[in-house]
């Protein structure tokens, strides 16, 4: 749907993900420097991301996938080797890792690059950010099934540190992960909703 600022609504523009796709989470960003958002999108039953590119009139071309690993759930964007294109990171539940899909510049991706997150640890939610100020980007991830969360340091060129795990307690479930600076000491810091223990649990960094 297309908002006016009288808070109305045109008719809703429908982009099909595949019968039986099942998708469960979308970025917004523009992958192909013209100045128009494109989509990409988890698909969990498919295995698979799509991309969506934008027109920039609300219209947007046919869905283009790239391979995942299994039952794709969260993705978040950012730039990974410093070339000025963006690039994305998939959480995938079901084979415990996440995918890591380079991308080109022109809306297409290279094929994705796998790194695992433990043994069961299903991640749920991925997100993007630079830890350790850097200035390149590093990746943290829930693992609901582990009961952690876990970051990859990023070398910026598109590969990763082994990946570091903070405990968020047992039976905690954490299902998701936001990061944000809480505290205003220009930090980083974390939060996780636990499904298991039916809370929030905040995270500051100290050093």
């Amino acid at each position: 749907m297309l908002g006016y600022a009288n808070y109305a609504f045109v008719k809703e523009t429908t982009l099909s993900t595949g019968n039986g796709s099942q998708p469960r989470s979308f970025a917004i960003d523009d992958f192909n420097h013209d100045g128009h958002n494109d989509i990409a999108v988890a698909n969990s039953r498919a295995n698979n991301v799509g991309i969506f590119l934008g027109y920039g009139n609300y219209s947007f071309a046919h869905q283009v996938t790239y391979a995942t690993g299994t039952n794709p759930q969260s993705i978040a964007i950012g730039d990974f080797n410093n070339d000025t294109n963006l690039d994305m990171v998939v959480a995938n539940t079901n084979d415990s890792s996440i995918s890591i899909l380079l991308g080109y510049g022109n809306g297409s991706f290279e094929n994705q690059l796998i790194y695992p997150t433990g043994f069961n640890s299903q991640p749920y939610s991925v997100a993007v950010a630079d830890f350790n100020n850097d200035t390149k980007l590093d990746i943290i991830f829930a693992n609901h099934g582990s009961n952690n969360v876990a970051v990859l340091m990023g070398y910026g060129d598109g590969m990763f540190a082994s990946a570091k795990f903070f405990s968020i307690g047992y039976g905690t479930l954490p299902f998701s992960v936001v990061v944000s600076d809480l505290n205003n000491d220009r930090k980083l810091d974390f939060i996780t909703a636990n499904e298991g223990t039916d809370n929030l649990k905040v995270f500051l960094r100290t050093c």
